[in-house]
């Protein structure tokens, strides 16, 4: 057992989430899959629930969501040390758990490598991908935006760091860039490395995907 809870935030995700878990299921062992559910009106609890035999998977619904407050809820499910915050369209490709669980020792956040996925092809690193290079930085900053560069698609943390420090919950998006940076503030540093990755599928409500062209 990897001693890992997922949280996987969903909504009308049928097209993708199965990836999502498989590939949990691929690349760690014993997984705790928490799926924080938006009011889906697709299938994509019923796809969730074709892998109840294969994984431990808990299900729970937020009616008043933001992102930081879905994180907060999984936490608060989740019953292992280690916590992995996983798209609903994200596929992991790669992962080093050993790297992982050592550089938590000394980061809040270990976030991974996102390669864009555009309706099956592999697209260039434009503007929010150009963060995902092929060398680990620590405390990664974005010139694009201006301020430092988390990004929950794909990216590990200790559990209780998350219950100390709770996911900025008044904030409708980029609530990773917030939390961070109130961490670096107080002295904390968070790892970026490529030796982590994920494939991040183009979804039309994607939030990451707005301005792509």
């Amino acid at each position: 057992m990897d001693n890992v809870s997922v949280i996987i935030r969903n909504r009308n995700e049928s097209e993708f989430i199965g990836f999502a878990i498989q590939s949990c299921l691929d690349h760690l062992v014993k997984p705790e899959i928490i799926i924080v559910d938006n009011q889906s009106t697709d299938d994509s609890l019923e796809i969730v629930n074709l892998f109840k035999n294969r994984a431990s998977i808990k299900v729970v619904t937020i009616n008043d969501y933001t992102p930081g407050k879905s994180i907060n809820l999984g936490v608060r499910q989740a019953s292992n040390k280690y916590i992995l915050v996983l798209s609903a369209h994200a596929q992991i490709t790669k992962l080093d758990l050993d790297l992982v669980k050592s550089e938590l020792e000394y980061n809040v956040a270990v976030m991974g490598q996102q390669n864009p996925i555009y309706r099956g092809k592999k697209i260039s690193k434009r503007y929010i991908w150009s963060h995902f290079g092929n060398k680990p930085i620590t405390n990664l900053y974005s010139d694009i935006e201006g301020r430092y560069f988390l990004h929950n698609a794909f990216c590990f943390y200790k559990k209780d760091m998350i219950e100390q420090y709770p996911m900025p919950e008044d904030v409708p998006g980029k609530e990773d860039r917030y939390w961070i940076k109130d961490l670096v503030d107080i002295g904390y540093d968070f790892l970026y490395t490529p030796e982590l990755t994920c494939n991040h599928f183009y979804t039309t409500g994607g939030a990451t995907w707005k301005g792509i062209g």
